[in-house]
């Protein structure tokens, strides 16, 4: 059988909702850049951007306690929120460009508003809550957010949550009515149907990357592989982008760039309790995050989700953490063994054992039963009953673990890329924020790896028509903020922000 070869600009592997974003941007950027998308699977968004492999939060920052840790005077960092609230709202502008331009459709088909909230209980966790509250609302981003103490409140706010708890505790809540549902897998499906329809685009599902070779003249040999037919193709693409979830570090390491190495990765797996019963589902109307257990992952936050998936509102608790060996949740047992080389050996060791908490953590929600995810679940729905939830599969996640020059190597919460010196490949590794602020990810990203042409007025005024606030700090001006935050609203058909107080 003859190998078949092909010469696009640009090479996607992976496709998931950063692919997605990409191809998008640079076909908006250069209407005749050629692009190729190669996916193992039968279907696009099948792994990390599915609905029910991702939280499917807005990643905002509005409820996610680990983007605020407290210091050790005391006071409360929020530069961490700040940076990925800004994040969120170039999403969201992007988004609402795509829908003006009729390359989305229906916005709710993909995102809806559904307040974001915080609960904790007990008396140290409350004075945690207060002070974030006090220092986050100083910033234009977090405008309107709410902040109670009383039962009635959190009882009209989370009916659910409060049903059946004593009135003596001690617990607090903030609320966000600006929060977000967002679909990534429907997203994803709608920005590949877009790039489908194309000129110069072209989607292979089945085909999984085998190897790459970079020659003198900077073209990447991409060696493709058709699972179904066993047909063997090559790709010389002067771009080469890995946005392969949890498969991205693999590829990386196999590209052989100097920039990939030292990095290794650290598998977690999770599960949701889905909720079964209507009635129940009826009952609440948000998505109620909380504090995460000690050494657990931030993946690993506990929050009680309201979602729309398939068009059908769901109720989500979870995630509960575990551990395989797999990458990917259609993975293999071995892509873990097979990720250690010698160059991040130490690495992760390194990690491994400055992470001993984490390794307990996970043993622990292993070992979980039935009963023991019930008990976890009646912490924040106390009249539970384990009949009305049953146990879904959520998705796969590789945690970054990279070289450190004072403790050999450290364990990252979060996301990276990883781009060769010359900006000709580029990999994105790690989870959360991910999908949420995969807009900011991909824009820098090609000003990192397309920076003559990114420079350029043409480029510079398309980004800026794309995404009005890149490079202005929307912290900054609060006035830019609000007016950005109300018109995408509009054009997403989301709930109203709240207006900016001077």
């Amino acid at each position: 059988m003859d190998k078949i070869v092909t010469e696009p600009d640009v090479v996607l592997i992976g496709a998931g909702i950063m692919s997605a974003t990409l191809g998008v941007m640079l076909k908006q950027l250069q209407p005749d850049l050629t692009i190729e998308i190669y996916e193992r699977l039968d279907e696009v968004a099948a792994e990390s951007s599915d609905a029910w492999n991702n939280a499917g939060t807005g990643h905002s920052a509005f409820c996610e306690l680990n983007y605020t840790p407290e210091k050790a005077d005391g006071t409360i960092d929020i530069s961490k929120a700040d940076v990925i609230a800004e994040w969120f709202e170039q999403s969201r502008q992007f988004w609402a460009y795509l829908v003006e331009k009729g390359i989305l459709s229906d916005p709710k088909m993909f995102i809806r508003s559904v307040p974001h909230m915080s609960f904790v209980w007990g008396d140290k966790n409350v004075s945690f809550l207060r002070k974030r509250y006090e220092a986050m609302t100083k910033s234009p981003l977090f405008q309107g957010m709410q902040y109670s103490e009383d039962f009635e409140q959190l009882a009209h706010w989370m009916p659910l949550i409060m049903k059946g708890r004593s009135r003596d505790e001690k617990v607090a809540a903030t609320r966000m009515e600006v929060g977000t549902d967002v679909n990534f897998g429907c997203l994803t499906r709608q920005l590949f149907k877009h790039l489908k329809e194309m000129g110069g685009v072209e989607l292979y599902r089945n085909h999984e990357v085998r190897s790459f070779r970079h020659k003198e003249d900077g073209i990447w040999r991409v060696r493709v592989k058709d699972l179904t037919t066993g047909q063997k193709r090559r790709a010389r693409a002067k771009f080469v982008f890995i946005g392969a979830g949890g498969g991205s570090l693999p590829l990386l390491l196999a590209s052989g760039i100097p920039e990939g190495k030292g990095f290794g990765g650290f598998p977690v797996s999770g599960q949701w309790l889905k909720c079964t019963n209507p009635e129940i589902i009826a009952q609440h109307q948000a998505k109620v995050y909380g504090k995460a257990a000690v050494g657990s992952p931030p993946m690993s936050v506990p929050h009680l989700d309201t979602r729309v998936i398939n068009g059908e509102k769901a109720l989500l608790f979870g995630p509960y953490a575990g551990f395989t060996t797999k990458f990917l949740k259609k993975g293999s047992f071995f892509d873990l063994p097979f990720s250690i080389k010698m160059n991040n050996l130490r690495p992760m060791l390194a990690a491994g054992y400055t992470n001993i908490p984490l390794t307990k953590y996970l043993i622990n929600q292993v070992r979980q039963s039935p009963e023991d995810r019930l008990e976890a679940l009646k912490e924040y729905v106390p009249t539970a009953k384990a009949e009305d939830w049953e146990l879904e599969v959520a998705g796969q996640r590789v945690q970054v673990i990279k070289k450190d020059p004072k403790r050999g190597g450290v364990l990252e919460f979060g996301t990276e890329v990883v781009s060769a010196a010359d900006g000709s490949i580029a990999a994105l590794l790690g989870a959360s924020p991910g999908a949420s602020t995969a807009v900011s990810i991909m824009v820098n990203l090609i000003h990192k790896c397309f920076p003559q042409k990114a420079a350029s007025p043409e480029w510079q005024e398309k980004i800026k028509e794309m995404i009005p606030s890149f490079g202005v700090s929307l912290d900054e001006n609060p006035q830019l903020c609000e007016e950005l935050r109300s018109h995408t609203g509009r054009v997403l058909q989301l709930q109203e922000p709240h207006p900016v107080q001077r």
